[in-house]
């Protein structure tokens, strides 16, 4: 247990508000538990400088007994300085009228920035989160401008995937979420991604049974339900004029408090992770996986069964990744 652990959150307010919905829940705990301290290091452009430092107000009138300290800067350097995690909630988003490559052009110049930032001056041992899509090509471009990370500790997120796979099977055999556990998102975190049940248990008053016979309804399950997962991101945009800032901040929290703290005998959850071959994926792309977490450390679930159906979702989702990496390093040229 660090004695006050340093988390830096970048693009506090200018990312659709997933930063400024996670800070009082890191505040709070929900991030690494109720007996850990922590100091905050906020981030954001210039422009957002004033408004920043009213979330560094707000945070110390909130008085959040676990928070030692709020350091609020447009400066990287002092951003990253010897910060134990780092959530990368910064990215540069698709506006209408932009090419493919455009938007990669722009995100691969921000996480290459960012990677040299956290390489001289982020704690040796670091754990890195990346949210801002493309989140698993972003998080690759960090990995490569930041060798002296182990490639270990350089993820990306795709709990939110997960979580919103948990509650769609709550909600359709009407059980509480919290007995739902080991649906797996395969892949990227968009709209190829592969939710996938077929390992997937619910918790019931006879013991532990598999989701796809509570559901007793393939059709759905590999049609509507996977769907509805992929979709999600979209639909709540539709519905509420914003992308998904709660959930993601949530999922974030879950993310990082089952990396340092490990995950629950007998459950595993989704990350995205280096691949190392694993399930027949590529070494090189970060890749979602089923995981599970113990002493910091994260270990890709392994011996799982891959059905026909699976396995052509899995390479699919694998391509679109290899095609990103390719994009992304087309732009360093």
């Amino acid at each position: 247990m660090i004695a006050q652990m340093k988390i830096w959150a970048c693009q506090i307010l200018r990312q659709g508000q997933i930063g400024y919905a996670i800070v009082p829940m890191i505040a709070r705990g929900v991030m690494l538990g109720l007996d850990q301290s922590v100091i905050l290091h906020l981030l954001d452009v210039e422009p957002a400088a004033e408004a920043l430092n009213g979330v560094k107000m707000e945070l110390i009138d909130a008085a959040f007994p676990l928070l030692k300290g709020v350091v609020a800067t447009t400066d990287v350097v002092e951003a990253c300085k010897d910060v134990n995690i780092a959530v990368m909630v910064g990215g540069f988003p698709r506006k209408e009228g932009m090419e493919r490559k455009d938007v990669m052009s722009k995100n691969v110049s921000i996480y290459k920035a960012q990677a040299a930032a956290l390489e001289q001056h982020a704690a040796k041992d670091c754990k890195v989160l990346v949210v801002a899509n493309p989140a698993n090509t972003n998080a690759l471009i960090l990995k490569e401008f930041a060798p002296s990370i182990p490639e270990k500790n350089i993820t990306c997120l795709t709990r939110l995937d997960h979580n919103r796979a948990l509650g769609q099977i709550s909600e359709r055999l009407n059980v509480q979420v919290s007995d739902v556990k080991n649906v797996i998102i395969w892949g990227n975190h968009s709209s190829t991604q592969y939710p996938d049940v077929n390992h997937a248990t619910v918790t019931t008053s006879s013991g532990g049974k598999r989701v796809r016979e509570l559901v007793a309804d393939d059709h759905w399950l590999n049609t509507d339900f996977i769907a509805t997962v992929q979709q999600r991101g979209a639909a709540i945009i539709k519905a509420r004029k914003l992308s998904s800032a709660l959930s993601a901040a949530s999922a974030a929290c879950d993310h990082i408090r089952d990396w340092v703290l490990g995950t629950p005998k007998g459950t595993w959850v989704s990350m995205g992770v280096y691949s190392d071959g694993s399930y027949g994926i590529q070494p090189g792309l970060i890749y979602s996986f089923p995981v599970t977490c113990e002493k910091g450390q994260w270990s890709i679930v392994q011996g799982l069964k891959i059905d026909e159906f699976s396995r052509k979702k899995m390479d699919a989702t694998a391509n679109e990744l290899m095609e990103e990496k390719s994009l992304a390093y087309s732009c360093l040229k």
